[in-house]
């Protein structure tokens, strides 16, 4: 069964028909899904929602871009959400400059406090970087990242980085955009990226993959993104399914669950 690694099923745009949805994805080959929080608010949601849905787990945590207003209680916060069931991750956390706000102290202040966090409470971390590379990758180094474990999501960067995240011992997370046409810096990376080190994710409701480009993405688009993966390296759509699910539970330490 497919492993969805990151999903946002709490966005707005699911309100019309997320119970449908989510109630349909067994009988299209998806499994398990993790839904990331992006600020206190969302966290919160996906806290609830891991009770209702069987089939989902949940990451807490306060987006870069979500910083700017972070309070010392709010880390409290989210380790109370972390000690229960089915939270399975510190995320999505990380840094973002590709706008220019929060100012890169705040995010880097709060990036620092959530890895510190995921160390306390010994879950792996969802990293977001977004034109950040360097500083975020500094940042994982200086905080013994590699003792946390985790995802490098939505991966962006050249293959050459990638080898500096893998050595930490993350996984690269590859969704829809690795279907486009112009993602020549992602293919070069899932071809370059052992098998064994990709897990699959959409980051829906946005990035859809081709042949759904532009529409509302959704767990179901998982398959597209297999197909890419499994013709980039030769091999079949159904190693890629099976590979990157037990990648995925040895990255949430959800072995036999």
């Amino acid at each position: 069964m497919i492993f969805e690694t990151h999903a946002h099923y709490d966005d707005k745009k699911f309100d019309q028909d997320r119970e449908e949805l989510l109630s349909s994805m067994k009988e299209h080959g998806i499994g398990t899904i993790v839904n990331v929080g992006s600020d206190m608010e969302t966290s919160r949601w996906t806290v609830e929602a891991v009770k209702r849905y069987p089939m989902m787990y949940g990451a807490v945590g306060v987006h870069p871009s979500e910083t700017e207003n972070m309070k010392p209680e709010d880390i409290e916060l989210l380790k109370e959400y972390s000690k229960e069931e089915k939270i399975v991750a510190i995320g999505e956390i990380g840094l973002d400059y590709y706008w220019n706000e929060p100012e890169r102290g705040i995010q880097k202040k709060w990036f620092e406090a959530q890895m510190e966090l995921a160390k306390e409470v010994n879950l792996p971390i969802i990293i977001h970087s977004r034109e950040a590379a360097k500083d975020t990758y500094d940042m994982m180094k200086a905080a013994d990242a590699e003792e946390i474990g985790g995802v490098v999501h939505c991966y962006s960067y050249s293959k050459e980085m990638s080898r500096n995240f893998m050595d930490l011992g993350f996984y690269i997370g590859i969704g829809g955009v690795v279907t486009f046409k112009n993602a020549r810096a992602l293919k070069e990376t899932a071809a370059y990226a052992p098998i064994e080190r990709i897990v699959l994710e959409t980051d829906c409701p946005y990035l859809a993959p081709e042949p759904n480009r532009g529409k509302r993405n959704s767990s179901l688009n998982l398959i597209y993104t297999a197909q890419a993966i499994a013709e980039i390296k030769g091999i079949s759509t159904e190693e890629v399914i099976a590979v990157t699910e037990e990648n995925a539970r040895k990255l949430y330490r959800m072995e036999g669950k």
